[in-house]
């Protein structure tokens, strides 16, 4: 076989594996999606901006807690 039948067999076989992504079991998913509006863009960045706030925000409290009770402790328990 030469370099170039393998190279056109290797494009058919991507080109195939992309047409099935349609029937495949995410199909109807790719089918339904459509880009979100503006306004749904701008409301689901707000919500995962705040998220992602809140989830830094207990990060950091744990920190805080984790630095600054372990020699209170020691202090109480005179360690």
């Amino acid at each position: 076989m030469s370099f170039i039948e393998r190279v056109w067999n290797a494009q058919q076989g991507l080109e195939d594996r992309f047409r099935r992504i349609g029937r495949g079991q995410y199909g109807r998913v790719l089918r339904l999606a459509r880009k979100p509006t503006y306004d749904e863009f701008i409301k689901t960045s707000w919500i995962v901006g705040i998220g992602i706030g809140i989830v830094g925000a207990i990060g950091f409290i744990v920190y805080l807690i984790w630095l600054k009770v372990p020699p209170v402790i020691g202090d109480l328990l005179g360690i």
